[in-house]
């Protein structure tokens, strides 16, 4: 199973939105896709569908009492693609965690004893932040993604991520790579937009995406009806660029894992 970070400590910048529609876009293209929910918001699990009635186990059982993986995942509406959800109970998983010996391996630990060939690939949304939760998504993952929004105070978050992934690649998990980062929010009437997409890919290169999430009202919406937006509306502009976005990041992949 393929596990990919989606992460920025940056809040407001398209994490759960680019988590919920890539999702859907590798389910749609005949992959089995697992979607973790490690934000104490639970943003991704309402997006998709899942009420607070069906998380009798979530992504805090899994990472503090041990509940094993296929017990905490929740089917959604999405053929293909299963989830398992946050609750209010995460937000004081940061603390709890400091307990346990091994506290940035819990979710990695849990992945690997759960994982019986159910799902071809695993998407971690981490939540605003750089604390334990994250570091365990990191330490679990193969793959970093990292939405990032087209403005100013964006590029100073992002060489701060970048120096924790070389730190957590030096004393945690050596195989943490970049897979990409995705330019979000992009609007092509703002000349600050411009400016800093052309500032980051000069910087970054082949790293960044050649998609561009449009700022779009259609993504805005979908979540409160319980739906990616690729369901909501397929043919909006925002869906059509999270579709071409899992094309780029199929195509990133190592041959062998590719699953379709």
């Amino acid at each position: 199973m393929v596990r990919i970070a989606i992460a920025n400590q940056k809040g407001g910048v398209g994490k759960t939105t680019t988590a919920i529609n890539a999702a859907t876009a590798l389910a749609a293209s005949g992959w089995k896709v697992l979607l973790i929910d490690l934000d104490p918001q639970g943003n991704a699990s309402t997006g998709l569908g899942v009420s607070q009635a069906d998380r009798t186990n979530s992504s805090y059982d899994l990472l503090i009492s041990d509940v094993s993986l296929n017990d905490c995942v929740v089917h959604t509406a999405v053929p293909g693609l299963d989830i398992v959800p946050a609750t209010v109970d995460l937000s004081g998983a940061e603390v709890e965690l400091v307990e346990f010996e091994e506290r940035t391996h819990r979710l990695k630990k849990a992945l690997d004893s759960g994982n019986e060939g159910h799902w071809d690939i695993c998407l971690i949304d981490c939540p605003p932040s750089l604390g334990l939760l994250t570091l365990n998504a990191m330490v679990a993952a193969e793959s970093l993604m990292v939405p990032l929004q087209c403005e100013f105070f964006a590029l100073e978050g992002l060489s701060q991520l970048l120096q924790t992934v070389e730190r957590i690649r030096a004393r945690f998990n050596r195989g943490l790579s970049v897979m990409g980062v995705v330019l979000t929010m992009y609007d092509r009437r703002n000349k600050l937009t411009e400016q800093v997409s052309d500032d980051v890919r000069a910087c970054l290169g082949n790293i960044v995406f050649d998609t561009v999430i449009p700022r779009n009202v259609r993504l805005s919406e979908a979540p409160s009806h319980g739906l990616p937006a690729l369901i909501y509306d397929h043919r909006c502009s925002g869906s059509e660029a999270y579709i071409n976005l899992a094309r780029e990041l199929i195509a990133r992949l190592p041959e062998r894992k590719v699953a379709a």
